[in-house]
């Protein structure tokens, strides 16, 4: 990968994340959000409203972008499928019906509780399908696929069920949900989730090179010493923390996991530790631009980073699928 083009995207995405502490609903100038970073005052709300708001909102667009990249990365390789998404092996749907769960039991969706309980579901329902389709001695990522559009469809079928026989304000919370937003998350769901982020980022360049002998097909990559199903039990867990915290800590939030690395590829050709990281980089870019651009089109209302993310993120999948021929991997 060019050191140019490195930089170049670093830069686009720190200027992105500084550019969004000034938007929303009330204005704040770049010197008033300096002084607030600096020298923080708590009599200011100027001041609260940066730290304890926009502050944790910008990191956490980083993150769940970052986390949803890594995770379409892998998620293409492991299914030699390009057109897979993170949430293909049943890992949102399963974050999806065990933070309804919480939010019927409890009556209201609190952010810190939701983020454990959707991992707990994503974690649950990875599990399930890698269980149902992964655990073969041919690992045909086809299997593992149908595995998981099956269970998605019976997890998201039982979470209708319980949002249509829930009271009123039960679906009104889980509907602003699922929309995809980073509205109202603060540290308490920004902490973990960059611990989860790093961890499973990590991870998943650590299996770079397991990844590169795999891509070339399964006998091949056990000659080059890869063990097929050690790389997919370990790609399928680095899949299910890293797509899981990013759809417990900001909702499902589409196109992201599979835009970012085809664009990726396109640039940095095979090689998963240069895909892997620019992925991260490039889903990190993207769901920052769409937060900053539904604030800036409409700063009271702002809005939802999954709408965004939809609107940009499906016309350069399109133009990107136009001008790229749809092969494996």
């Amino acid at each position: 990968m060019p050191r140019l083009l490195l930089w170049g995207a670093i830069l686009f995405v720190v200027l992105t994340a500084i550019a969004s502490l000034f938007v929303g609903p009330r204005a704040i100038t770049p010197a008033t959000t300096l002084t607030a970073l600096l020298d923080f005052d708590a009599g200011n709300g100027a001041h609260l409203l940066v730290r304890d708001q926009r502050l944790p909102r910008v990191f956490l667009a980083l993150c769940v972008g970052a986390a949803l990249g890594a995770a379409g990365g892998v998620m293409q390789t492991l299914t030699r499928n390009p057109l897979a998404d993170p949430g293909l092996l049943g890992i949102s749907a399963g974050a999806t019906l065990a933070i309804v769960c919480l939010i019927a039991a409890t009556g209201q969706i609190n952010i810190g509780a939701s983020l454990w309980a959707g991992i707990f579901g994503a974690g649950v329902g990875g599990a399930t399908v890698f269980l149902l389709g992964g655990m073969t001695k041919t690992h045909d990522p086809v299997r593992l696929v149908l595995a998981g559009a099956a269970l998605s469809i019976v997890l998201m079928t039982l979470t209708r069920v319980i949002t249509v026989n829930a009271e009123a304000h039960v679906f009104d919370q889980f509907r602003h949900w699922a929309v995809g937003s980073l509205q109202g998350r603060g540290w308490d769901v920004l902490w973990p989730s960059i611990w989860l982020t790093l961890i499973g980022g990590l991870a998943a360049v650590a299996l770079a090179r397991p990844l590169d002998a795999l891509a070339l097909g399964q006998d091949f990559g056990q000659s080059l010493g890869a063990d097929p199903r050690r790389v997919w039990f370990a790609a399928a867990a680095v899949i299910v923390v890293l797509c899981g915290t990013a759809t417990a800590a900001a909702g499902p939030i589409s196109f992201v996991g599979l835009a970012a690395p085809h664009l990726a590829r396109h640039i940095t050709g095979p090689s998963h530790r240069a895909l892997l990281l620019l992925s991260m980089l490039i889903g990190a870019a993207l769901v920052s631009v769409a937060d900053l651009a539904g604030r800036l089109i409409d700063p009271a209302a702002q809005i939802d980073v999954g709408i965004m993310s939809a609107l940009i993120g499906g016309p350069i999948f399109v133009a990107l699928a136009r001008r790229l021929k749809m092969s494996g991997l």
